[in-house]
């Protein structure tokens, strides 16, 4: 491992140019004018796979971007480690706000600034870079592994799950290595074990054929912005929980170790307040705000839409009003239940004065893995060594739906070793990447390989 790790600090200057040239390549999936810089990257991602020493190197069309694939098997009776990235990044939008072009890649203040610098290309390369620098040094691998990146997982990762139902004998797998999820702080190696689930849906209520004039007909006719606002104030109780039926059946409670772990953390409820602006937390009485965030559900409203917007004024009674909301949900809920329980909600608040219609947009199950599954505690061990501090254990409040696809198409655990920072903009303009976590990213990789070897 000695001789690993200095081959990868030998090469560290040249990884990094590397990675500029991945950045560099404007894989925006959602931008159907980006579909050539889409296969270009993929094209790119192949060459790295095969200077890895990959072998079997393919790349799959699908209906929408291609996925990458390549194996190194040459390790019987060892594990198997698929390691999944995604070479696809989000718009760039506003633009006026980066300091520099957001695909010319800049060092500053020991960060690489750039679209994709951390979500997910920075990142993934960390992987890539591991494996070749053990096939430069041993010839070998200690475990055998199999990569697949992809290209939507910014738009949704329609054609990787539709891969996964057909392709599970190619991608078959003792667990699979995902590093997309952050750190919990700055210099503390982190596994991420727990994510939520999402459910999204939409509200849409009318009550006149037609927009009225308020003056004419105020008054006498419902006001489906009102009505829906007073419909929306009724989703929660006074104690911050969620009013709908069986809402919180089955829900998964956490477990006392669970519970010690989250106050380890030494979570500041004072520091987080601060940092957002806000003179005080609110959510679900009796629950810390950690918990709140990773292991009990959330409802919010993501927005109003309905009558007069713009500037200056139009006394308009509006025909309709509508409402996103989304749902964050934890183990055991099951998300197709709670979408027939929201609608029959909302069907039963709603005045005869109005007409309610509901709808489900999108879903996607919560994912939690055993803590004390091998690529987990190989994982911990890789960290700690590479960041010469203990590892520490978090959940994740927001969705990666894949993750629950890989689970249970693959029947293998997943491991999310984070190596970005919440604080590293993600999706905004100056997405950027520490250099220190680039650099020990490298090193968490590779000792990682060697730790699974051992489990």
């Amino acid at each position: 491992m000695e001789k690993v790790i200095n081959y990868l600090k030998d090469n560290f200057d040249a990884y990094l140019d590397e990675l500029k040239d991945y950045i560099r390549i404007p894989s925006i999936s959602t931008l159907d004018t980006h579909k050539d810089k889409m296969v270009e990257c993929a094209d790119y991602v192949a060459k790295q796979f095969e200077s890895a020493g990959m072998e079997k190197v393919k790349i799959f069309p699908t209906k929408g971007h291609p996925l990458v694939y390549g194996e190194w098997l040459k390790q019987p009776g060892k594990p198997t480690v698929l390691i999944y990235g995604h070479y696809d990044v989000q718009p760039v939008d506003p633009i006026d706000l980066w300091v520099s072009d957001p695909f010319e890649p800049r060092i500053a203040d020991g960060k690489i600034y750039a679209r994709g610098a951390n979500d997910n290309k920075g990142q993934n390369f960390v992987h890539l870079k591991a494996v070749e620098a053990f096939m430069k040094v041993t010839g070998s691998l200690p475990v055998n592994v199999k990569f697949l990146f992809e290209g939507e997982e910014e738009i949704g990762s329609a054609s990787l799950a539709e891969f996964l139902k057909t392709e599970q004998e190619l991608l078959k797998c003792d667990c699979i290595m995902i590093s997309d999820t952050s750190m919990y702080a700055p210099n503390v190696p982190t596994i991420t074990y727990g994510l939520r689930g999402l459910l999204y849906m939409e509200v849409e209520v009318t009550a006149a054929n037609r927009d009225l004039h308020s003056g004419s007909f105020g008054g006498a006719v419902a006001n489906p912005i009102i009505e829906l606002a007073k419909m929306i104030s009724k989703l929660h109780d006074k104690n911050g929980k969620i009013a709908i039926q069986n809402f919180y059946k089955n829900v998964q409670v956490p477990t006392k170790k669970e519970k010690d772990n989250f106050k380890k953390l030494k979570f500041s409820d004072k520091a987080y307040a601060k940092d957002l602006a806000v003179k005080e937390l609110q959510g679900e009485k009796g629950f810390s705000t950690l918990e709140r965030l990773w292991v009990r559900p959330s409802l919010d409203c993501n927005g109003i839409i309905g009558g007069f917007t713009e500037k200056g004024a139009k006394t308009v009674l509006p025909s309709k009003a509508m409402t996103k909301i989304s749902m964050r949900l934890v183990p055991n809920q099951d998300p197709e239940k709670i979408a027939k329980e929201f609608a029959k909600f909302f069907k039963s608040i709603s005045p005869k004065s109005v007409t309610t219609e509901v709808r489900k947009l999108h879903f996607g199950p919560p994912a939690v893995a055993p803590l004390d599954s091998p690529g987990i505690n190989a994982a911990s061990n890789a960290l700690a060594k590479a960041f010469g501090k203990k590892t520490v254990f978090t959940r994740e409040g927001g969705s990666i739906p894949i993750v629950v696809d890989f689970m249970r198409q693959l029947k293998a655990p997943a491991v999310m070793m984070g190596l970005g920072l919440d604080s590293d903009d993600i999706h905004s303009p100056n997405e950027h990447f520490r250099l220190e976590n680039f650099e020990k990213g490298l090193y968490s990789a590779a000792y990682f390989l060697d730790e699974l070897a051992k489990q």
